[in-house]
């Protein structure tokens, strides 16, 4: 039987300058690289090959360079080689195509269509570097009315709010799709930035109790790991409903990344898929919903608040406005470019809308219908930069959920395949000897310095709109204007045309 199957990668090794160390056959996971004794000559399986650049990158000699593989189909501007190539895997595996990551299709990024506004001579700009810029954030429910005491003096009637010193926190990414040392990074990043980190659909292990007061847990249709004393130690209750990568799909986390510690986080017995259904089973319209954001704070003395997380889709106005009347004290949309550990590929490469719209959509509803401030908006979706931030929190959030960003701090090459558990870079994977590759003290600092630049940045970019503060931002879309867009596009956004 032929194999129809060809590499994505080529890998380009010079002889001249390998010095038969074997690095790379010690680094590869995926077992691309070997030793030919008789012959004394590296060998190279390139149908292995994930595009990491691990072995590049600890080559002592600079002697490997990895690339696109240059034998292609016969050119067809209808069947690209990825689509052909995909057929030849499902006829030969029977299976749906998985993928992780983000989708790699070219799709729109509207971010990239909106240019900042500045301010010049009437309003003029900020000096960040000498006047105060507030990059604080509270995230909750905002009350209708102010309150005073007999004294004059206000009472504190706020629900209860997140306090973040950045308008950013780590998304939601679960142990066991994710390493321990991956989650070490992440939570002790946060507790020293003043933000939060999302512990996914996993659970929590024991040893982030300590990370509680900077620690976000999830509620999924799974209901993995979460007893009373998992909702006690963290700062806020996320029920997750859905996810940009994969809207109206489930969870699903192999057998094999169920180790000894993950079943314990997640309950569930060692070795056993660990699946979520796609829908709760006890969720089928906003009053059911509402049962259970209620159940989370009675169960909680409604010390917490309550996030409800869904996926960017058509009608996510309105299903962001039932969630606002559900009691729900924070609404995060996840826009359809954003990351998974695993996903049908089909579903991640065609399914959802873009984050951008989705906000702007949601924004503008609320506040017609009077609503805005019962809830936060929270979004993530593919927010690369710090610009993404500036430019989501002016279209109408309060803050913005970052996944990849984080994981490509931590060292990840977005080679995509954190779905077979071999992530060469300690990222995505339970293997232990994987795993030690990743060093949480090395990782946070990296986490700790990606945030604090993008908060000089965010400064920098509210000082040149002549703006002081995050809560000025939020919602400001005289400050943005459009570049390439159609009127369509422009109403839905809220924002005029660059020369307007």
């Amino acid at each position: 039987m032929p194999n129809y199957i060809l590499p994505d990668f080529e890998v380009e090794r010079r002889d001249d300058r390998c010095i038969r160390c074997r690095v790379c056959e010690r680094q590869c996971a995926n077992e691309v690289h070997s030793y030919d004794e008789e012959n004394d000559v590296m060998l190279a399986d390139e149908l292995k090959c994930v595009g990491c650049h691990r072995c590049v990158a600890l080559c002592p000699t600079r002697a490997l360079k990895i690339v696109k593989y240059s034998g292609t189909f016969r050119e067809n501007a209808n069947w690209s080689n990825q689509s052909i190539l995909e057929i030849y895997k499902q006829a030969e595996s029977g299976g749906v195509l998985l993928s992780s990551m983000g989708t790699p299709n070219p799709c729109p990024v509207y971010f990239d269509k909106i240019l900042i506004n500045a301010s010049q001579v009437t309003n003029p700009s900020i000096d960040p570097l000498r006047e105060p810029m507030e990059t604080r954030v509270f995230l909750g429910k905002r009350p209708q009315n102010i309150e005073r005491d007999e004294t004059g003096k206000l009472n504190n009637n706020l629900p209860p709010q997140l306090e973040l010193s950045v308008p950013i926190m780590f998304s939601a990414m679960s142990y066991g799709s994710i390493s321990y040392n991956a989650h070490e990074s992440l939570a002790r990043a946060a507790t020293e930035l003043g933000i939060y980190y999302n512990t996914g659909e996993g659970g929590l292990h024991e040893d982030f109790y300590k990370y509680g007061p900077n620690t976000i847990v999830q509620v999924a249709s799974g209901r993995f790991g979460v007893h009373k004393g998992y909702l006690d130690v963290a700062a806020a209750i996320e029920i997750k409903m859905g996810q940009g990568a994969k809207p109206g799909i489930g969870g699903h986390l192999p057998g094999e990344k169920i180790t000894e510690d993950v079943s314990r986080a997640r309950m569930i017995p060692v070795g056993t898929d660990a699946i979520s259904p796609a829908p709760h089973h006890d969720i089928y319209s906003i009053e059911d919903l509402r049962q259970l954001v209620y159940s989370l704070k009675e169960a909680t003395e409604y010390k917490k608040p309550v996030i409800v997380k869904v996926a960017a889709v058509h009608n996510i106005a309105a299903i962001a406005s039932g969630i606002a009347r559900s009691g729900a004290d924070i609404i995060a949309i996840d826009g359809f470019r954003g990351g998974t550990g695993a996903a049908p590929t089909r579903i991640r490469d065609n399914v959802g809308i873009p984050i951008e719209l989705a906000l702007a959509s949601v924004d503008k509803r609320l506040r017609d219908e009077g609503i805005r401030g019962n809830v936060s908006l929270v979004v993530a979706g593919s927010i690369r930069n710090s610009a993404d931030v500036v430019k989501a929190i002016a279209l109408g959030a309060d803050a913005c959920y970052i996944g990849t960003a984080a994981l490509i701090a931590l060292g990840c090459h977005l080679c995509r395949t954190c779905h077979l558990g071999k992530c060469n870079w300690g990222i995505a994977t339970q293997r232990p000897d994987l795993v030690k590759r990743l060093n949480p003290e090395i990782g946070y600092k990296r986490l700790v310095n990606l945030v604090t630049a993008w908060q000089h940045e965010i400064k920098e970019l509210l000082g040149g709109m002549g703006i002081n503060s995050i809560e000025a931002l939020r919602g400001n879309r005289l400050m943005l204007r459009g570049v390439g867009l159609n009127e369509k596009e422009l109403e839905i956004l809220g924002i005029k045309h660059a020369g307007e």
